[in-house]
Order: C-alpha cells, then sequence, then structure tokens
C-alpha cells in the first residue's frame, strides 16, 4: 500500500474483485469481494471466513438463532485473480492517456476494469 497525498491510502483490491485466499483456514479458496474496510485494512469476501452469529429475536427476525455470516480477511492474506487469465496476481498502476491513475495486472500487462 502507497500513501498518497490527502492521506488517501491506494489498495489493491475493490468491491466487486475475485480475490484467492493465499494463507490461512481458507487457503486456496476464491470468492468476490463484498466490501473493503478501508480503516482496517479488510475485505468481506463471499463464502471466506465464516463464523456463527448469534442473532436476537426481533420485529425484522421474529425467530433469531444461530447464523452464519462472513467476516473480514485482511487484504495481505488476499490475491487478486487476473479477469482475463484466471491466475492469481500482482497489481501495479500506471497512467492512461488521460493521466489517471489504472491497475493493471503485473503478470499480463493488461489493465483491470474496476468492479
Amino acid at each position: 500500500m502507497k500513501a498518497v497525498e490527502n492521506n488517501k491510502v491506494k489498495l489493491h483490491i475493490k468491491k466487486g474483485d475475485t480475490v484467492l485466499v493465499i494463507t490461512g483456514d481458507d487457503k486456496g479458496k476464491k470468492g468476490k469481494v463484498l466490501e473493503v474496510i478501508k480503516t482496517k485494512n479488510r475485505a468481506i469476501v463471499e463464502n471466506v471466513n465464516m463464523i456463527t452469529k448469534h442473532v436476537k429475536p426481533s420485529a425484522k427476525n421474529p425467530e433469531g438463532g444461530i447464523k452464519k455470516v462472513e467476516a473480514g480477511v485482511h487484504l495481505s492474506n488476499l490475491k487478486l485473480v487476473d479477469p482475463a487469465s484466471g491466475q492469481p496476481t500482482k497489481v501495479g498502476r500506471k497512467l492512461d492517456k488521460n493521466e489517471k491513475l489504472q491497475r493493471y495486472s503485473k503478470k499480463t500487462g493488461e489493465v483491470i476494469k474496476n468492479g
């Protein structure tokens, strides 16, 4: 992660990307990023790092009970899957002709479309 002006942090993973878990209990699983939590450097990935959550009965959910939900995974444990080749890749940044930063796959060199 690189710090940029105005204390904004540029992340290699965005919402909607397909990622591969490279370490931990769910190593080898692929999933779609549902949410990125920048302040904690974590991402919530579909069907990865499932935890059990006890839910109290309420007006919305009169039964309550125990539910399985996704918990956050640290960004350092995720690697982006290149949409073109389907292989995990590192992410680089380069300026396009309009002087705007774009993410690109370091394996294939192709630009990664956002989301």
